[in-house]
């Protein structure tokens, strides 16, 4: 047995517990810790903040559209040219494409700190993790372009080339007047001529003559029954100068249609305690076209989440400790939207906030996911 001074003793023990102090002041150091952070926490030294995803679905919606435009001459057309024609203005409008994008943005209310320590482990499953989108930094934002709407296209002017033409005419009218003579009294005509503005019914049958008068003079000139001999570019141009002119006049009688289209985009963050999850996306009007979801001018584009059914739900323990970092796993949703009964699209779509929420200890050596 080998016999050692005290005073040996006492050193070999405070080395022993410097060492394991040091321990585990390192370990203190280097182990990281997250806490929520809630409005108005201050948060701790050293600590970095992230935020939760959420989902936001961006749709971009085109729809077509129709602007008609009666004609002033409508209520004639079936005295002069034996057709009846639409008397009534209006606007038809229907969606021809819809796109749904959905936008990775930070929860401002899921905020969390979390301390990496010294951990070169933590920090580089962290940074995995803000890569596969599970955690975000707290200032991430999905930034977009606003889109405008088109002008009313629906104008009179659209006629006022064609109705310039005469609209004066002139008016006889016989007066009579009463002379003396040694015969006694008489009565004689005075013939009085006024220029007046031509009525609507006039001008519709100038209108209806210049109709006919054209189409003659088309016919005449493709059976060669003119004065004057057309051919090659120069028949070919005078033809398609009359059918100008006769489209002319016939909008005065059957209106015009001036058809485009309209792009508008449209956002909808789902919320978590929606329970029925249905949302109104947008509307569109008959009148007015697509409109936002807060005005009540058009008819509801209803958007429907539904989970899918074999997804099992997970439980966790995520508050606040050591050696972990928070982050949500999100709900598979099968998207419908819908026009009335119509169903304009389905889809497939990840929605964090419908999700779960879980823990991943950043300690383990695996670098990725």
């Amino acid at each position: 047995m080998i016999y050692m001074p005290r005073g040996i003793k006492k050193i070999k023990m405070k080395n022993i517990l410097k060492a394991l102090l040091l321990i585990v002041m390192f370990a203190g150091a280097t182990e990281s810790r997250s806490q929520f952070i809630n409005p108005g926490d201050k948060i701790p030294a050293g600590a970095i903040v992230y935020s939760l995803p959420v989902t936001s679905l961006h749709f971009i919606v085109e729809v077509t559209y129709e602007s008609f435009t009666a004609g002033p001459y409508a209520r004639f057309s079936q005295k002069y040219l034996g057709v009846q024609a639409r008397e009534e203005s209006g606007d038809a409008y229907q969606i021809s494409n819809v796109e749904v994008i959905p936008y990775i943005e930070a929860d401002q209310s899921a905020n969390i700190a979390l301390n990496l320590g010294n951990s070169k482990t933590a920090s580089a499953n962290f940074m995995e993790m803000i890569n596969q989108g599970l955690i975000m930094w707290s200032d991430s934002y999905a930034g977009k372009s606003e889109k405008l709407r088109f002008p009313d296209m629906k104008s009179n002017t659209l006629f006022v080339k064609s109705m310039s033409t005469s609209n004066l005419t002139s008016e006889k009218s016989t007066l009579y007047r009463t002379a003396s003579s040694p015969t006694g009294s008489e009565r004689s005509a005075v013939q009085q001529s006024q220029v007046v503005e031509k009525s609507a019914e006039k001008r519709a049958e100038e209108s209806a003559n210049m109709i006919f008068k054209l189409r003659t003079k088309r016919l005449e000139i493709i059976t060669g029954e003119t004065d004057a001999t057309f051919s090659g570019d120069a028949l070919r141009a005078a033809i398609d100068e009359i059918n100008r002119l006769e489209d002319e006049y016939l909008g005065l009688f059957f209106g015009k249609i001036r058809s485009g289209s309209q792009k508008m985009s449209f956002d909808v963050m789902p919320k978590a305690d929606n329970e029925k999850q249905i949302y109104i996306a947008f509307r569109l009007s008959d009148t007015q076209g697509l409109l936002p979801s807060n005005n009540l001018a058009g008819r509801p584009i209803v958007l429907e989440l539904l989970k899918e059914s074999e997804q099992p739900g997970v439980t966790m323990d995520v508050t606040s400790g050591r050696g972990r970092v928070v982050y949500r796993k999100p709900a598979m949703m099968n998207l419908r939207l819908m026009d009335g009964q119509n169903v304009l699209m389905q889809s497939r779509v990840p929605v964090y906030q419908l999700g779960n929420l879980l823990s991943f200890p950043l300690e383990i050596a695996t670098g990725k996911l």
